[in-house]
């Protein structure tokens, strides 16, 4: 004999035991969004502030045997979600067509910032997110190589005044190298180059997105101060790797960011450890644990540490990032684990949960 109907008081005590992984919150009211039950079916769909579509069947399926304490009937458990527009410092120049805008910035080149960018970007779409990326690196686009666009492809436009994004592995992307050809030296100003960076920004027509991705040029020049006083930028992602120069200017580049009031959604360590094809043997070639120590200085979350592999090279260079190329290895795992975690934590921002220590910058 089945057990009674719950209610929803029920329904909620139970998914409060849950936690997402993610928000490090208990469900609860907030995300359930219906029920309906009976002697015999208990149907239960939660709505999740981030996409989830490969990480919310196996949450889903928790949720489910967390409920058959209670529930002995049919049980059936849905995830959906819905993201919206964070609110940010910038807000005259918000974009119709683009929800959140997310930089992923070094204080240091060389360190795997647009592999991550990329990768990232594929990641979240796979989760099932509407993903655009801009590559913000005027000098030297490598987006349009990453994602496998031949040379020389140009986007269309809508009334010589509106670049079409190009799509590529179920993403948009928009490039400086989509406007010139591969061996054309971009020798500008810093104007100059700022002014491309918004024309790319405000003159593409971003189909309804969800997260748009902008690889930014290392370091804190004119393309950085351009893009914090121009761009309604959500968050931004730090790349590093554990070495301690390339920690010294990620510092530089936290700083910046909260000088301009844009939140530090957390730290990528890139190269943490390099594990030898031949015998095996693991090295930490640039250090160990540098990127964490980064991220506990600054009270923001530590959301990848990424080995040194060559096939992460390989296939970035080769046109299909890791996520595409093996989206069931290790690596291509990982970078989903940064993607939901990335995602999490920019639904939190409006709720003050994703801090920051106050961090004063002067002029001296």
């Amino acid at each position: 004999m089945s057990k009674p109907a719950l209610d929803r008081s029920q329904i909620v005590q139970c998914l409060s035991r849950i936690q997402d992984p993610y928000t490090a919150q208990p469900l609860g009211a907030k995300q359930l969004k219906s029920f309906a039950a009976d002697d015999s079916h208990l149907h239960v769909v939660l709505e999740l502030a981030y996409p989830a579509q490969r990480f919310g069947k196996g949450l889903a399926m928790l949720v489910a045997a967390q409920f058959e304490a209670l529930f002995a009937g049919k049980i059936t458990v849905d995830i959906e979600w819905q993201v919206t527009r964070q609110p940010v410092a910038n807000q005259s120049a918000a974009m119709p067509n683009v929800k959140n805008i997310i930089a992923v910035a070094s204080g240091k080149g060389g360190v795997g910032k647009s592999t991550t960018a990329v990768n990232l970007a594929l990641a979240m779409a796979q989760e099932g997110a509407r993903v655009g990326i801009l590559d913000a690196d005027i000098y030297g686009p490598s987006q349009g190589m990453m994602l496998g666009i031949p040379v020389g492809t140009k986007p269309e436009t809508i009334d010589n005044k509106w670049f079409v994004p190009i799509k590529a592995h179920g993403i948009q992307a928009m490039s400086m190298a989509f406007l010139v050809n591969d061996k054309t030296p971009m020798v500008w100003r810093g104007p100059m180059v700022s002014g491309a960076l918004q024309q790319l920004l405000t003159q593409t027509q971003w189909d309804d997105i969800d997260y748009l991705v902008v690889d930014m040029p290392p370091g804190t020049g004119d393309i950085q101060l351009t893009f914090a006083q121009k761009v309604p930028a959500t968050g931004a992602v730090i790349v590093t790797t554990p070495q301690d120069i390339a920690l010294l200017d990620a510092k530089k580049g936290i700083e910046m960011f909260r000088k301009v009031n844009i939140p530090v959604l957390g730290v990528v360590e890139n190269m943490a450890l390099h594990i030898c094809s031949n015998c095996g043997h693991a090295e930490h070639i640039f250090g160990e644990g540098g990127g964490s120590r980064l991220a506990e200085e600054y009270g923001v979350s530590t959301l990848a540490s990424m080995p040194l592999d060559i096939h992460i090279r390989e296939q970035a260079d080769g046109g299909a990032p890791t996520v595409v190329a093996d989206p069931d290895s290790e690596v291509a795992l990982q970078y989903l684990m940064m993607a939901r975690q990335v995602m999490a934590n920019v639904s939190l921002l409006n709720e003050g949960k994703t801090t920051i220590p106050t961090i004063t910058v002067s002029d001296d």
